[in-house]
């Protein structure tokens, strides 16, 4: 029958059915996985998912598999065609555009507030840390972010909050006095600690859970090219600790951790770099 929105107990359950009836086919995470009704098998070619999924065995538990609606994702490795929403190229450039752009959106949406002159500044800046700048960092915990991303998110932040004061850059007002007038921090900042609470979300978990088993998968076959390799966000995270002068034991202790309270808004309450 499916799920039923609203009740507590019937996602508990329908999950735990599902858990039974494909327990032959489960195998450790990542190579299957379950959200909600939908599973997830991993393998390297698709052949093997055909052949693990067949009807046979899916007809002898009372499924029926429909091949119109199954939907497979090819993740390359190498090349630089595109597939789907990431790139072969393995960058980010495009997904941090699209976070600009729906950062803009919500913007546009929230138009009535940020553009009421009648409403305080210290106001927009609430309704914009709670409303636009989450959306421009969704995700970028996990994103390997370089220079380049880091200021082209300052240059759409400073327009958003230019444009609520009022102000265009022929004002010749500084961005400081800009940020001090709203009330919102350098979005460098913000997403740098967003990175670190991620991190030490991470170090805190055992290394049986589910999220830190991808430390040991390895990619056979897979020779390196020329040039300096990719970015990896492990290598944004020694930055940042350097630059701040953080220990990864620091992500253990509690004492230590709130010794560190910084990039906090004005007048609001102090986040933390390690809380998960």
């Amino acid at each position: 029958m499916g799920l039923h929105q609203g009740l507590a107990h019937s996602p508990f359950l329908f999950a735990l059915t599902m858990d039974v009836l494909t327990y032959h086919i489960q195998g450790e995470v990542p190579w299957c996985m379950l959200f909600v009704d939908d599973i997830v098998l991993i393998y390297e070619m698709q052949d093997g998912v055909n052949t693990k999924l067949g009807r046979q065995t899916l007809e002898s538990k009372g499924f029926k598999l429909s091949r119109t609606k199954t939907e497979y994702l090819e993740c390359k490795f190498s090349g630089k065609t595109r597939g789907g929403e990431g790139e072969g190229d393995g960058e980010i450039d495009e997904d941090v555009t699209h976070r600009i752009g729906a950062g803009w959106m919500k913007r546009g949406l929230a138009s009535g507030v940020l553009c009421d002159k009648k409403v305080s500044l210290k106001l927009k800046g609430k309704f914009y840390r709670v409303v636009v700048r989450p959306t421009m960092l969704y995700v970028a915990e996990c994103c390997p972010v370089k220079i380049a991303h880091v200021q082209k998110m300052k240059v759409e932040e400073m327009r958003m909050s230019r444009w609520m004061c009022g102000h265009t850059r022929l004002d010749r007002i500084r961005n400081e006095v800009i940020r001090d007038k709203v009330g919102v921090a350098p979005i460098e900042d913000k997403m740098r600690e967003a990175q670190l609470r991620w991190f030490g979300h991470l170090r805190r978990r055992s290394t049986d859970a589910p999220v830190r088993r991808y430390e040991r998968l390895t990619l056979e076959g897979l020779q390196r090219g020329r040039g300096r390799p990719k970015k990896r966000w492990g290598e944004v995270i020694r930055q940042d600790m350097v630059q701040l002068q953080l220990t990864e034991n620091m992500t253990l202790d509690r004492k230590a951790r709130a010794q560190f309270q910084h990039f906090s808004e004005p007048q609001s309450c102090a986040s933390l770099y390690f809380d998960g």
